[in-house]
């Protein structure tokens, strides 16, 4: 059947290299690359693309009227720590960039559309280890907020409309391309540049704040292993948790001093950032997509690791 495969938000940690791999898969002509900023060169020349602001419906519906999707994947979004200091702006790329995607979803008959959680739905009050995927979620960041409503909406959407929309609640995601976009977790890959570069890092988290990450290998191939499962095997429409390992700064710092022995792992301090760490799982249960579309993790802390610093120092 022929794919043709819109990819909002391409520009971003996760975008980069997602257009990369669906375009491997079905094509470069058949992936387009959409961002309100131009990609850079690799993305502009490996296939088609176009400027797309979510929250402009104009343009959104010009340029789903041009390619005709079969699936879009909606990516752009502002992140926990960047959404703090913007939450009414937050809010609404998030939330109203979802609706408009989700409305043209239905007008031009898209059959998939992939939209991405995250372990910020969870809050002060849900477990903190072995999160399950249904459970108590009090979120209180405005990102945590709008991707638990958006969570609610894609499901809605599936139920009303039978709009096959589906979700991953990703963890911290850890990847060697692409720079981070102002998340929690960021301290995670700022840490290997800083290791390479200056032999020290100075971490806003503190040296116990366990998280669940994941190395971004895995996130993309996950992502495609549910967009290609069969719908009868999708048995979680709001989103699913999804885990690859879990780990605190001092356990990377430690993981990273057996290639680099003399680095160095001190901490600022008051940040912002930590009161939201604190307020999210340290580990996540992620059986039913395990048992529903096969979900298997790669990476552990020992390869990611050594794949980190190995890719940056080339």
């Amino acid at each position: 059947m022929h794919e043709t495969i819109l990819v909002i938000g391409a520009n971003g940690q996760i975008g980069t290299e997602l257009v990369t791999e669906l375009r491997n898969i079905y094509g470069g002509s058949e992936v387009v690359a959409c961002d309100i900023r131009r990609p850079d060169y690799d993305t502009r020349n490996a296939g088609p693309f176009e400027f797309v602001n979510v929250l402009d419906k104009d343009n959104l519906k010009a340029v789903c009227q041009k390619y005709k999707p079969s699936t879009i994947y909606l990516l752009a979004a502002i992140l926990s720590a960047t959404g703090e200091q913007n939450p009414k702006l937050a809010w609404d790329l998030n939330m109203n960039g979802l609706l408009n995607v989700l409305d043209f979803a239905i007008e031009f008959n898209v059959r998939k559309v992939y939209w991405p959680s995250s372990i910020a739905v969870f809050g002060p009050g849900s477990p903190k280890d072995n999160t399950s995927q249904f459970c108590v979620m009090d979120p209180n960041t405005v990102y945590g907020i709008s991707k638990l409503a958006g969570e609610r909406w894609c499901e809605y959407y599936f139920q009303k409309h039978g709009l096959d929309v589906r979700s991953l609640r990703y963890p911290g995601l850890i990847s060697w391309k692409a720079a981070p976009g102002g998340g929690t977790t960021d301290y995670a890959v700022h840490i290997f540049h800083d290791a390479l570069k200056k032999g020290s890092y100075s971490s806003f988290l503190s040296a116990d704040t366990r998280l669940p990450m994941m190395y971004m290998d895995d996130a993309i191939r996950g992502t495609i292993e549910l967009m290609e499962a069969p719908a009868a095997k999708v048995s979680i429409r709001s989103s699913y948790n999804f885990a690859g390992m879990d780990f605190t700064p001092e356990e990377l710092a430690s993981e990273i001093r057996k290639h680099i022995p003399d680095f160095k792992l001190d901490y600022t301090g008051r940040d912002p950032r930590q009161l939201i760490a604190n307020s999210w799982p340290r580990s996540i249960d992620d059986s039913f997509a395990k048992n529903d579309w096969n979900w298997k993790t790669k990476f552990d802390l020992p390869q990611m690791t050594e794949e980190m610093l190995t890719h940056l120092k080339k």
